[in-house]
């Protein structure tokens, strides 16, 4: 299994395909195992697919300040830094993005700092502001701790993470950090900053973000397109996959690429 070591830590990635380069950025309880429904149809087209599992997730490692790490304010930077500094090793130069919800936030900090590195970008399921923080958030829609989810949950949870961390992740990720942070979160004032062409693609039926955030997410993109994806909940990947490589498909076909 291929590992790229970022420092010190070992982060696993898979390659797909030949062509232009698309990245897939997973969500903040998910590794490269989310992708299994997408990637296919992207490298069928003649797209070569680089996903990876960010720090902590999946296959990776953590390090032993993992925690730490997860609920400071390094987190969404040294993601950023994570993944500039894979596309060194793999040398690589421009590319695509696709960031599924919180792998979106990281997407948009990446374009913003490296705008020459991104051609466009594709954001699905991703928060574009909070009315209150994160904290609270996460205790209302999340107040089971693992031990406490129904075992089909708890199941699916194992396969994507593995069972090692699955539990202690979960907790971890239940109560606050990750890229959408502790306090208020508002990407608004850091869009418009944004230089690429980018589809923000919706779900109708999330039960974390209403389809309101979507078009807040589109309306203050330079260069932005919205499509909902109808009678579709959060996980947009697993619930509508083959509309959701259409639409991506589409989305870059209309860019020349």
């Amino acid at each position: 299994m291929p590992f790229a070591n970022i420092n010190g830590i070992k982060i696993y990635y898979e390659i797909y395909g030949e062509g232009d380069i698309i990245v897939l950025l997973h969500h903040g309880f998910g590794s490269t195992k989310i992708w299994e429904n997408i990637y296919p149809g992207l490298v069928e087209r003649g797209y070569k697919v680089l996903m990876y599992d960010r720090r902590g997730y999946g296959r990776s490692d953590g390090g032993e300040d993992f925690e730490e790490f997860y609920v400071s304010e390094r987190y969404c930077p040294e993601s950023v830094e994570e993944l500039a500094k894979l596309k060194e090793i793999l040398n690589l130069d421009s590319f695509h993005i696709i960031g599924q919800c919180e792998g979106g936030v990281v997407g948009v900090e990446y374009a913003i700092r490296y705008p020459d590195q991104v051609k466009t970008m594709v954001i699905s399921s991703t928060q574009c502001y909070s009315k209150v923080t994160m904290v609270e958030f996460n205790k209302m829609l999340f107040p089971k701790t693992f031990d406490e989810l129904e075992p089909e949950v708890k199941e699916k949870l194992t396969y994507i993470q593995g069972p090692k961390r699955v539990g202690s992740l979960y907790n971890l990720f239940r109560r606050y950090g990750g890229a959408y942070g502790k306090d208020v979160f508002d990407l608004r004032g850091e869009l418009p900053h944004v230089k690429c062409p980018t589809l923000v693609l919706y779900p109708d039926r999330s039960i974390l973000f209403e389809v309101e955030q979507g078009v807040e997410f589109y309306r203050h993109l330079q260069m932005g397109e919205l499509a909902v994806l109808p009678k579709c909940g959060h996980n947009t990947y697993e619930e509508r996959p083959s509309e959701y490589v259409r639409n991506v498909l589409d989305f870059l076909k209309r860019h020349g690429f």
